[in-house]
């Protein structure tokens, strides 16, 4: 009996261990990693200075020394003739998430070689769901920015309506989701800093200037160059330009939302294998 009053006593002492809701881990760990990335960058406005800067050169330069050079024909989404600046702006919007995409590319092979990342996926936390976290860090950079040039554009006179501009946030996300997902690929295979230059050089490049971004693809037919049109047709950044164009004018642009949302799970799908300690870059540090 003595026994056994010793253990009634003592069961109080000893607390059950609650148990975490898997979803509110998630939800905390997205919040802590998007979170962070822009507190960071809000505390830097020279960083979004310098990150509209490139869009913005484009804009002004291209859209006065070319504003006579390019005839923009009638065709969807527009009804009527447009201005050069016009038809430029969905194409520096996507500019600009292709270019952050690849920033976030960089970061994430500096955190590599650094041994930030290493840290990063040993957290009890599942390793898609990390790499999924920093992906929509970037992609929220990249949206943000995005907004704001929007908002530059309308000082130089190219005006979306609200309702337009409300309907093309999501296509923009999709399309900023996309490009990071580009980037966390792309971080796989490049192994050190200084190779992040030739990863500009052959995929950034190439996939803008191989698109509808500055200019229609039927010029591209028109002049001759057939193949780069055949290029340009398996270029993911031109369903993402063209997205964005249509949202801009209240359509739907349904290859270039199906081509985003196969194209982001498929780098997605690769990076993490990519990441996979037993396999991928962790088994060669």
């Amino acid at each position: 009996m003595q026994v056994l009053k010793t253990s009634n006593h003592a069961q109080p002492m000893s607390k059950p261990r609650q148990r975490v809701n898997p979803w509110l881990h998630r939800w905390r760990a997205l919040t802590a990693v998007v979170g962070r990335e822009i507190f960071k960058f809000m505390r830097q406005p020279t960083r979004l200075a310098s990150a509209l800067v490139r869009p913005l050169l484009w804009f002004v330069v291209f859209a006065a020394g070319f504003h006579n050079v390019f005839g923009i024909a009638i065709i969807p989404p527009y009804d009527t003739y447009i201005e050069y600046k016009v038809y430029m702006v969905p194409g520096l919007l996507g500019m600009i998430a292709l270019f952050n995409g690849m920033q976030s590319s960089l970061s994430l092979v500096y955190d590599r070689e650094m041994g930030v990342m290493r840290h990063l996926l040993t957290a009890p936390l599942a390793r898609g769901w990390l790499l999924l976290f920093k992906l929509l860090a970037g992609a929220s950079l990249s949206l943000l920015q995005m907004v704001v040039f929007i908002g530059i554009a309308w000082l130089f006179g190219v005006y979306f309506t609200w309702g337009h501009i409300l309907l093309a946030l999501p296509v923009m996300a999709l399309a900023c989701v996309l490009l990071a997902a580009v980037g966390l690929l792309l971080s796989v295979y490049v192994r050190q800093m200084e190779n992040f230059a030739g990863a500009m050089n052959f995929v950034i490049f190439p996939m803008f200037f191989i698109s509808p971004a500055l200019y229609p693809l039927w010029k591209l037919e028109e002049s001759g160059s057939y193949w780069l049109h055949l290029l340009a047709q398996f270029n993911p950044f031109t369903y993402v330009v063209e997205a964005i164009r249509f949202a801009l004018y209240g359509q739907l642009h349904s290859l270039g939302i199906a081509t985003m949302v196969c194209g982001t799970l498929l780098c997605y799908l690769i990076a993490l294998g990519g990441y996979d300690p037993q396999r991928g870059w962790a088994k060669h540090h």
